[in-house]
């Protein structure tokens, strides 16, 4: 028992929401342990210029932000820590968590900042250049900006598929939907829409066979899963909107989870789960915004919810 760690507060998940939620925490002397998670930083290490945080007026990029995030969090005291939690037991008014090396702790408050994952095609020439920051993204809001007068192409078929190539078509010359059915998944009055904007051009049955370029994006090739044929499309701009996956998966025992996995607010409004004691903050749980600046507001009110949750024990 001895080796059991016991502490007030554990935030699991280091991106905007779990750094901001440690700054919030550790100024109240909460005394916050943030393990960093499988992605230190999280999705925001993976984008190359951020310039729609507000205060930074010439911009900056995902992993420039994270470290001075991580600075900020550090100066007051936040016990930053590599590694990730693997397991977690919620039954019990302590809540029990485990990392993948086996150590236990024990918390009062548990804030969860775990985020999402995107989805992508997978191809190996999209990965390449999704690693080097060369055209290929996930987000057409933070990086449509960067394709202004450009033509682009959008993979998807669902509702966010359809707002993001709108999105677009309103920076871009011309956008390109690839859709791989017959018909869009989307509702009707987003379909209408895509169908009436004059610089989307919609490809029913078609696949992507391989992202083109040498240094950044220049060409798509695709391919009719119906007839067989394959085309080239010029693009400098690749973006995948397949959808998100939140990492929430070890919660799914405990914690009230919609049917794509992000976790539910138990109060509207608040960061609090259905789990007493233990609240959410960022992507884990919001599938409608998705920006960094929403995901460090609700870490700033989940901190302030496990502030007051711990002054109504006796803290």
């Amino acid at each position: 028992m001895s080796d059991i760690e016991k502490v007030q507060c554990l935030i699991i998940g280091s991106g905007p929401a779990g750094y901001t939620a440690a700054i919030y925490a550790a100024r109240a002397d909460m005394k916050p342990v943030m393990y960093q998670g499988m992605q230190p930083g999280g999705q925001l290490t993976t984008t190359n210029e951020v310039e729609n945080f507000p205060g930074y007026p010439e911009g900056i990029t995902g992993p420039a932000m994270m470290m001075e995030l991580e600075s900020q969090a550090k100066r007051f005291d936040t016990d930053v820590r590599f590694g990730f939690i693997t397991k977690v037991d919620f039954s019990g008014s302590i809540h029990k968590c485990w990392t993948e090396t086996g150590h236990e702790i024990h918390a009062e408050t548990v804030i969860i900042s775990t985020g999402a994952s995107a989805k992508y095609l997978g191809l190996e020439s999209e990965q390449k250049f999704l690693l080097n920051g060369g055209g290929v993204s996930a987000c057409a809001v933070c990086d449509g900006f960067f394709y202004r007068g450009q033509e682009t192409v959008i993979v998807g078929a669902g509702d966010s598929a359809c707002e993001e190539a709108h999105y677009l078509s309103k920076l871009c010359t011309k956008v390109t939907m690839l859709v791989r059915r017959d018909e869009f998944r989307a509702s009707k009055i987003m379909v209408e829409r895509v169908e009436k904007t004059p610089n989307i051009e919609i490809l029913y049955n078609t696949d992507t066979v391989e992202v083109i370029g040498e240094d950044v994006v220049s060409a798509v090739k695709v391919k009719n899963n119906k007839t067989g044929v394959e085309s080239i499309i010029p693009a400098t701009g690749f973006f995948v909107a397949i959808g998100h996956k939140p990492n929430t998966d070890i919660f799914s025992d405990y914690l009230n989870l919609d049917e794509v996995g992000y976790i539910k607010y138990e109060k509207p409004g608040t960061s609090y789960t259905n789990v007493p004691g233990v609240f959410v903050a960022g992507d884990a749980a919001d599938k409608t915004y998705r920006q960094a600046i929403t995901a460090a507001g609700t870490g700033c009110m989940a901190a302030l919810d496990a502030e007051r949750y711990l002054a109504a024990k006796g803290h």
